[in-house]
């Protein structure tokens, strides 16, 4: 006999054991479950229930499946809810090509950039399955399940939209592809901390302006990063070791950064960080943080005194992509399965490397070549581009709240 199928939806006040009613109900009934969705918000209820059965349409109020429609209809009642029946006739989803999730993050989100956001992807062909938020603190992410686009034609657009409505916009395949990346690589200066260590040691040489020009002019591109890492290096000729211990003092960790570290570690993932600055400050963030990997240059120091010159091989933007791939085969990990998060030129190679290039606050080059980019001032943010939602990470806090990241002021 033909399978035919009801979708039931109930919607109303939510409350302790509104689905257990439900399905309490349509146990009594000859019907298969076949798909269930549920959200609350704002403490309203949407319950979706389709279920299946054999014979013809239940018209009227006699038989069984006019029972059944009865039967909901007094649970929906006495629950002070409205409940809407739809028939239908055929079983099988068809299931659209092209599966994405497309990650909306502003703050704040406006009803603008969604109808924005929404129409790209009507315009695209593309359909919203599901939408869902990740996060209403201290930014609002919004997440939609989309079908029937090709990635790159819908990033391209939802890219230039993010521009116009000033939100920050990822759309990543959905699937296992998703899921299964475990190894982080950030860049250090200016993406987990809040500044550049060079023009940090240049302040007590006396020279910070010489360096940032040339540190600004690296990062877009406009210099060779080894040649220009050697120039304002020979700035630094004569300055005590001991600038490294007042540098590290002022060092601040980008906002989001320990959420970040703490949740990924939690869940397994490798940390790496990998720097054009100098292992004398990273060395310091990796023991604080727990971080798993790290490369960076180092600064050479002989009788007590900065030489001006760096030692061994420079950490470069070529040498960040290998450094990625050291990393990854010490963790046993394939390319595919690593995110790369980088701000400036000199992150260029890696991101382009990794299965996911995320842009953090970056130079315009760096969002055009990423996959995705953040914009908002916080590090934890990108938590919601792997599919972990606000409340996951606050939960795994209060059942952990005395995990300790380090004993060393909250400075670093």
């Amino acid at each position: 006999m033909k399978q035919r199928t009801l979708l039931i939806t109930l919607t109303g006040p939510d409350r302790p054991g509104v689905t257990s009613r439900l399905f309490s109900v349509l146990a009594s009934f000859p019907v298969n479950v076949v798909d269930v969705e549920q959200v609350v918000i704002r403490g309203r209820l949407v319950l979706g229930v389709l279920v299946s059965y054999a014979g013809g349409p239940p018209t009227g109020t006699g038989g069984t499946l006019g029972a059944m429609w009865a039967a909901v209809e007094r649970v929906a009642e006495d629950l002070g809810m409205e409940v809407e029946l739809t028939t239908g006739t055929d079983l099988k989803e068809k299931r659209r090509r092209g599966r994405l999730h497309v990650t909306v993050l502003g703050n704040p989100l406006l009803p603008a950039a969604m109808a924005g956001i929404a129409g790209r992807i009507a315009a695209a062909g593309a359909n919203i399955d599901r939408i869902e938020r990740l996060a209403h603190l201290p930014v609002t992410c919004i997440e939609l399940a989309i079908s029937g686009a090709d990635p790159a034609t819908l990033r391209s657009e939802l890219t230039a939209e993010a521009v116009l409505q000033q939100v920050d916009v990822a759309v990543q395949r959905s699937g296992i592809h998703r899921r299964a990346k475990r190894l982080i690589v950030m860049d250090v200066d200016s993406t987990l901390i809040q500044a550049e260590v060079i023009e940090l040691l240049a302040q007590h040489a006396g020279c910070m302006d010489e360096v940032e020009k040339i540190t600004t002019a690296a990062m877009r591109g406009e210099l060779d990063f080894a040649a220009s890492l050697r120039e304002r290096v020979a700035l630094l000729e004569g300055l005590s070791e001991d600038v490294f211990e007042q540098v590290r003092k002022d060092v601040v960790l980008t906002p989001g950064a320990r959420t970040l570290v703490r949740t990924l570690k939690r869940l397994d993932y490798r940390f790496a960080i990998v720097s054009g600055g100098f292992t004398q400050i990273t060395d310091s963030l990796v023991e604080e943080l727990g971080i798993d990997y790290s490369a960076a240059n180092t600064l050479e120091v002989v009788n007590g005194k900065l030489t001006g010159r760096v030692v061994g091989e420079i950490v470069d933007r070529p040498g960040k992509a290998r450094a990625l791939e050291r990393f990854a085969e010490q963790a046993g990990i394939p390319i595919s399965q690593t995110v790369a998060i980088g701000d400036g030129a000199n992150d260029l190679d890696m991101i382009a490397a990794a299965g996911l290039g995320i842009a953090f606050n970056a130079k315009p080059v760096v969002r055009q070549a990423a996959d995705a980019a953040v914009n908002v001032p916080y590090l934890d943010a990108i938590l919601y581009l792997l599919g972990i939602t606000r409340e996951e990470v606050e939960a795994a806090d209060a059942e952990d709240p005395l995990e300790p990241l380090s004993a060393t002021p909250p400075s670093l």
